[in-house]
């Protein structure tokens, strides 16, 4: 898995990097990366997170539309806080699937971190959503994931991807930081 997990990481931080400047173009790459990775994760035995590959596919075709379509502001699109009322609903949802998700892997499957691998996938669906309806929280949600990936990825030989993760972590920080300053509603 070599070769496509390198294409796969370059992908993810152009991505990453067009994300945190707001940026409709990356998507593209967003496209291209998640297609790569459910072939890299399925083959690290990885399921929830090949699986997890499958919906960011679809959530990119979805943000790429909305973002589309959203009010632009200082070349990238605004962006906004949630309400405290959304935020409880979101985390309640997130933890839920998170149990539900782990278990059913579990019990059913040979996954390597049924548990963790749940953790990582269930937060990073929570904030693709977020970041689809351009909320800042999906920021913090991914520095959680960062942290837990990086473990989850060294622990079972993916090293690129773990790097990657490190550097995604970096560029969460720098994409909180830069849509906080950013924030219109």
């Amino acid at each position: 898995m070599g070769g496509m997990e390198i294409a796969a990481a370059m992908l993810g931080v152009v991505n990453v990097a067009l994300v945190v400047r707001r940026s409709i173009w990356n998507y593209p790459f967003g496209l291209a990366m998640v297609a790569l990775y459910f072939f890299v994760f399925w083959d690290a035995k990885l399921y929830s997170d090949a699986l997890l590959q499958i919906f960011f596919f679809a959530i990119q075709i979805v943000g790429w539309i909305g973002w589309s379509r959203a009010a632009q502001v200082d070349d990238g699109v605004a962006v906004g806080w949630m309400s405290r009322r959304a935020q409880a609903m979101c985390l309640v949802a997130t933890v839920t699937a998170i149990a539900i998700w782990g278990t059913v892997m579990a019990r059913y499957t040979d996954a390597a971190a049924p548990l963790a691998d749940a953790a990582v996938a269930g937060l990073s669906v929570s904030a693709q959503i977020l970041q689809s309806l351009r909320r800042v929280e999906s920021w913090l949600l991914w520095i959680v994931v960062d942290v837990l990936a990086i473990g989850v990825f060294t622990w079972r030989g993916l090293g690129i991807t773990a790097a990657l993760y490190a550097l995604f972590l970096v560029m969460a920080v720098v994409g909180l930081i830069q849509w906080q300053r950013k924030v219109s509603a």
